[in-house]
């Protein structure tokens, strides 16, 4: 966690305990004196620990299932027709079933040509089950293709995700195929891999749109010189937790706000898209959403006028 982002934590934190330790006082000087202030002080505490007490419950029962379907509509000198792909990350697949059957529904009837998913599986071991058949279900015209997360490598190591899902790993290496009579490439990155050392990106064909799949936003001087045309990530969750007008609190990521979710354009022609993920943290991390909903990412291709 950067510096900045345990600042604003701790902000945040230190505020609502100010605001409840008053509610608390209030409630016992109310138990004591049959009596409450009124000057504006006191109205202002009492409505900041309602209002908490309504985003807490917001957080908790209504946004992490509300899937939001975001739309990109991007341009390239290397496309001759058009196509879709759809970008899945973060799934985060617990026990009990979210948003999973909802997603499939959603991106079936897209009928996208390349489905892709960027990393992170499971919260359980005993999800896998969930997992597979929710990736299982989805429909591509062309090809699923997908890379593994931080969570797959550190704490699921040895799964073998993808099988009998439809979806081709990829691991420091490069698939070229062709959609609608023209060249696509592939590409991917585990977690343990790096940008900086990866020889095979340089491999690729600069007359092929290149789509790029690591679980990480980790821009670095070395992807300047490669020829991707789009940069697909997670692994923020947009902040998970977010506030009005800041943004995300945490990111998890070297760069921390920089590149927290949403599209960004490297340079002439090259985007980087940095998904929010459909799932939640895992382990004792409450299962929470608020102001940054879960999302299908669908990209629309097109050459460019």
């Amino acid at each position: 966690m950067l510096f900045s982002e345990i600042v604003a934590v701790t902000i945040f934190i230190v505020f609502w305990y100010f605001i409840y330790s008053c509610e608390i006082r209030f409630f016992f000087l109310f138990l004591k004196h049959k009596n409450l202030p009124k000057n504006q002080f006191f109205i202002f505490i009492h409505i900041a620990a309602v209002l908490g007490i309504v985003c807490i419950l917001y957080s908790y029962f209504i946004e992490p299932y509300w899937l939001k379907v975001s739309y990109i509509n991007l341009e390239s000198a290397k496309i001759k027709k058009g196509f879709t792909l759809v970008q899945i990350s973060d799934l985060h697949c617990d026990t009990k079933i979210r948003n999973e059957e909802k997603l499939v529904k959603i991106i079936n009837k897209i009928n996208p040509d390349i489905i892709v998913f960027t990393g992170d599986a499971l919260n359980r071991k005993e999800a896998l089950g969930i997992f597979k058949k929710t990736l299982n279900s989805l429909k591509a015209k062309s090809g699923k293709f997908a890379v593994r997360g931080n969570f797959d490598g550190k704490y699921w190591n040895g799964i073998d995700f993808f099988k009998d899902t439809g979806f081709i790993e990829l691991d420091e290496r490069a698939e070229n195929f062709t959609n609608n009579s023209q060249c696509l490439t592939m590409a991917g990155l585990g977690p343990e891999g790096d940008i900086e050392k990866a020889k095979f990106l340089k491999k690729i064909p600069e007359n092929c749109y290149a789509i790029l799949l690591f679980h990480y936003p980790y821009i670095s001087k070395a992807f300047k010189g490669l020829p991707i045309d789009l940069y697909l990530a997670g692994h923020t969750h947009g902040g998970q937790f977010s506030l009005p007008f800041y943004g995300a609190l945490i990111t998890m990521s070297r760069f921390g706000k920089k590149y927290e979710a949403g599209l960004y354009k490297l340079s002439q022609g090259k985007y980087l898209y940095v998904n929010r993920g459909v799932g939640m943290e895992g382990g004792i991390i409450p299962r929470v959403r608020f102001f940054s909903r879960p999302e299908i990412a669908v990209f629309h291709i097109s050459p460019k006028k």
